[in-house]
């Protein structure tokens, strides 16, 4: 009987190992479509609106091309010179495969494109037939000049492979008067028989290339200017593929040729791309998912993906950057890019301390190092949400910074005119930040944008205030706490809308909740897109409204209100009623009924979205809006494992119905949190935490640091 139960035990065993390593070797690169946002959204029933002559929608805006997570080198193709990230699927022809990107109208650096008895044209059609993609890899055929183009990427460098079918006259385009960025000079010279090393300026990157051939020549037309351009002639005599391998600096060239030689050096271009696909394989399987469809896989992986491309490392492999004054610094951190804080504040800066935390550790370093350089902590584009970003790190247990000197350089953020936050002297004297009167505003009028300013600084405050209460400082805590009510001098209980108001208090008129602005009174959005925003305080918004049956009808109208063709703002787009999921604004809002106790009403939203808005149009290549450098795409990861950070702030996250029977999520502590749902149902009835029922809608971050089982119970 003992032999018999031993070897129960064993085989009992080696089921149990043989599962995990059936989840463990499940490939998950391939689930990755890197096409996935490169194409337009023209469908105007999902825009909202019929697309005007010339536009091109801003559904997406990624790039398809070769990075490691938050690399240096992000290496893709160009098809259209001032276009969001430089590729667009429609395009037929590429002008330039360029070394940095970030799908925002910047960058796209040292765009370098092998030629072929060229003429005087720059530039090959190809077709997507010839074309692949995947994490650290894009391949493509240029038709023109018969070279097939292979790319892959380490941290700081490129690896370039030609395969030209004329091994006579092979030549190297360095477009270097061309960038998304403004170019204000350039500069490229031979360095000894095989390599070429040199500047762009605008946004001042150095580069050290080498090719695995002789240069013949090597010749400048406009030298600086953004007309000019050069060309590398190779020495005939080679028939193998070239290869160029380029480092990248933004401190010198020296540098740029350290990095190429420490990260790729003498390895083939098969290692380096293997080492890339192993590193985006070990990123992508700290979350593995059971059930679900084969494109809800390949959206969750995409989306996780898409959202470790930024912020981007700007130091060197020997500690080196350019400080925020311009000055070369030694830091014993990777200094990266500030993130693209009024996006990614909801939830992607969380999803990127989740899966690695070193990385959010050196970014919030980073951004200490430009305090303390200019006195404030950066901001991105509107708000002041380093200040949630930083606080939702160290809540949930990052805090292996200076957070007494990064608290008081956000102080200053909170207080201090004239720096991080515009208008802040009339927000802290009245409570709000008032708009001029202006006669027939229309989407482009630049003013205050009061209202998303008084709602967003709110938050701020909060958001501060949390990290005041864990340092002890009370006063400021007490402070802090009642300037995050001062959203609610924006209500206008006459309409039941966030309302812009005038310098002396009154209400704006006439009043129009359906017309988007850019500018005025709100950022990007109309009065029923940012009504429903006080993450930190839905219990005081409610009451707003009247209490839960007030709100929730006001819910239900932004929802099904229609909205008005005519209405065009060009990133105010993919409506659902008056709601927008193509821009960020209202991105809390779906998950609003949950704190009236109707998430049945969420799910049927979020369900809908997920479902429907993304992976859409021709080739399901269509994102529903901009991905804002991960935003849209970590609200798909979250939501469709079930999680949502409502609150970013806080250490705690909404539950929803997770799309997947079974979600098993590897800590950064080590340990692992499973999240179940057994049944095909969709209105969750209970939440089971580690086997007792959980009270309410939020479960704790302590999950992540300790491990623990979630089940979710629906009919």
């Amino acid at each position: 009987m003992k032999l018999l139960t031993k070897s129960l035990t064993i085989l009992l065993m080696g089921v149990i190992v043989s599962l995990h390593q059936s989840y463990a070797q499940t490939k998950l690169t391939p689930y990755v479509n890197t096409f996935i946002g490169t194409a337009p959204l023209t469908d105007p029933k999902i825009l909202g609106y019929e697309l005007p002559q010339g536009w091109r929608s801003w559904a997406g805006l990624t790039f398809p091309g070769s990075s490691l997570p938050n690399a240096m080198v992000q290496l893709s193709p160009v098809t259209e010179f001032g276009s969001g990230a430089g590729y667009e699927y429609e395009d037929d022809t590429i002008y330039g495969f360029a070394h940095t990107n970030k799908g925002h109208w910047n960058l796209c650096n040292i765009p370098i494109l092998p030629l072929s008895n060229p003429g005087n044209k720059f530039g090959s059609k190809f077709s997507h037939k010839n074309e692949s993609a995947a994490p650290g890899f894009y391949q493509v055929y240029l038709d023109d000049y018969q070279v097939n183009v292979k790319l892959t990427s380490t941290l700081r460098a490129g690896f370039h492979q030609y395969e030209y079918k004329n091994n006579h006259d092979r030549q190297i385009l360095f477009l270097l008067g061309k960038a998304n960025s403004g170019v204000s000079t350039w500069n490229i010279e031979q360095v000894g028989s095989s390599a070429v090393k040199g500047f762009q300026g605008g946004e001042n990157i150095y580069f050290y290339a080498t090719i695995n051939g002789k240069i013949d020549k090597l010749n400048q037309t406009d030298v600086g200017k953004r007309s000019g351009y050069a060309i590398i002639h190779l020495t005939d005599g080679n028939t193998g593929p070239v290869e160029l391998r380029i480092g990248l600096s933004f401190v010198s060239t020296t540098n740029a040729k350290e990095n190429l030689e420490k990260e790729i050096g003498n390895k083939t271009f098969v290692q380096i791309r293997n080492e890339a696909t192993a590193k985006w394989e070990s990123l992508l399987s700290n979350i593995q998912v059971k059930g679900g469809t084969e494109k809800q896989k390949q959206m969750l992986y995409s989306c996780l993906y898409r959202s470790f491309l930024w912020p981007a490392l700007r130091s060197d492999i020997n500690g080196e950057f350019k400080d925020a004054k311009h000055n070369v610094v030694k830091g014993n951190f990777n200094y990266y890019t500030e993130p693209s804080l009024w996006d990614t504040y909801r939830n992607k800066d969380v999803l990127l301390g989740l899966i690695t935390p070193k990385v959010t550790l050196d970014v919030i370093k980073s951004m200490k190092d430009v305090g303390d350089k200019t006195g404030f902590i950066p901001t991105f584009f509107h708000g002041d949400h380093g200040a949630s970003s930083i606080a939702g790190a160290y809540l949930r247990g990052i805090d292996d910074f200076d957070i007494k000197g990064t608290y008081q350089i956000l102080l200053r953020n909170a207080n201090v005119d004239g720096g991080a936050r515009p208008f802040v002297k009339e927000y802290i004297e009245k409570g709000y930040i008032s708009d001029p009167d202006i006669k027939n505003p229309h989407v482009e009028t630049k003013a205050r944008a009061g209202v998303s300013k008084t709602l967003e600084y709110a938050y701020d405050d909060y958001s501060l205030a949390q990290i005041a209460k864990k340092l002890g400082d009370s006063s400021n805590y007490r402070i802090l706490m009642a300037r995050s009510k001062n959203y609610k001098n924006m209500f206008d209980p006459g309409t039941r809308f966030m309302r812009g108001r005038l310098e002396n208090g009154d209400w704006i008129k006439p009043f129009n909740p359906q017309y988007p602005y850019y500018e005025y009174m709100y950022r990007e959005a109309n009065a029923w897109q940012v009504s429903f925003y006080a993450p930190h305080d839905m219990k005081g918004l409610i009451e707003l409204y009247g209490g839960a049956k007030g709100f929730e009808s006001k819910l239900d109208s932004l929802f099904t209100v229609p909205w008005n063709p005519k209405y065009v703002a060009r990133n105010v787009e993919t409506m659902i009623g008056q709601y927008c999921q193509g821009n960020q604004p209202d991105h809390e809002a779906p998950f609003a009924y949950t704190f009236i106790g109707k998430p049945e009403k969420s799910q049927k939203i979020i369900d809908k979205i997920l479902n429907e808005l993304y992976g859409i149009g021709a080739g399901g290549l269509a994102l529903s809006g901009m991905d804002d450098a991960g935003e849209m795409s970590a609200w798909y990861v979250f939501s469709s494992l079930g999680l949502y950070t409502f609150s970013a702030t806080d250490p705690e996250y909404l539950v929803t119905a997770p799309l997947f029977d079974e979600i098993k999520w590897k800590t950064s502590t080590g340990k692992l949190l499973t999240i179940s749902k057994p049944g095909k149902g969709r209105g969750i009835t209970n939440i089971k935490v580690n086997g007792k029922a959980n009270n309410g809608y939020f479960i704790s971050h302590d999950l992540f640091k300790n491990g623990g089982k979630v089940e979710i119970v629906t009919q």
